[in-house]
């Protein structure tokens, strides 16, 4: 059987701080039987990321979760909104959300899928917790993002306020350039950008986009 995590000539280092961008190998399948969600592998084919409720996408609230199953981020539809809206928070809280994901709609400029962009909230409370807060980590809080390309190709960029690629969506093959098929992909994360951040929003991308839109409500 074909391994889905990334051979040795595929695979790359997690982002540090020699600058090296993470290769993670998604895979979209849950470690739980029965229920879908979501495997993610480093480039040594150790698990890090997980989300095994995503049938619970229908409800409106997915968690992604590290290795162990400690909540990271969750990500809940907005309530009371027109069109596809998102809020994704830190860990399981569900109040102070960190971002704010929107579906782009305009049929004019087919290449953008979706805006990310801070809330306003959780940025003032950043601020007022860690005033002396490096310029970088500042820079991290304040970014926004579009997201542009073709998810169900699985051939799409996220761009950061200055253009920048920060993260990149490809089809994956195995070795000998089998084709695995759009269930199994890598994410590619640069380290200007947080890796569990990027996993958030290649799942907000299959909600948007995917087969798992038909469990969305």
């Amino acid at each position: 059987m074909t391994k889905v995590y990334p051979n040795a000539a595929a695979a790359a280092v997690k982002a540090t701080s020699d600058g090296h961008a993470s290769v993670l190998t998604v895979w979209k399948k849950s470690l739980l039987f029965n229920c879908n969600g979501f495997t993610v592998y480093d480039g040594k084919g150790n698990l890090v990321y997980r989300v095994d409720n995503y049938m619970q996408g229908n409800r409106g609230e997915i968690v992604l979760m590290d290795a162990a199953g400690k909540p990271l981020l969750t990500i809940r539809r907005k309530r009371l909104s027109l069109g596809d809206n998102w809020l994704v928070y830190d860990g399981e809280t569900v109040v102070n959300p960190r971002l704010s994901v929107r579906k782009h709609v305009n049929i004019l400029t087919t290449k953008c899928l979706a805006h990310v962009t801070p809330t306003s909230n959780y940025a003032n409370n950043k601020n007022t917790a860690s005033s002396s807060s490096s310029s970088s980590s500042s820079n991290k809080n304040k970014a926004m993002y579009e997201i542009e390309g073709s998810y169900s190709q699985r051939s799409c960029a996220v761009y950061d306020g200055k253009k920048r690629r920060v993260a990149e969506i490809k089809r994956k093959e195995a070795a000998g350039g089998v084709a695995l098929g759009v269930d199994v992909f890598r994410l590619i994360v640069e380290p200007d950008m947080d890796t569990a951040l990027a996993m958030a929003l290649v799942i907000l991308l299959d909600q948007m986009f995917g087969s798992s839109k038909r469990f969305s409500s």
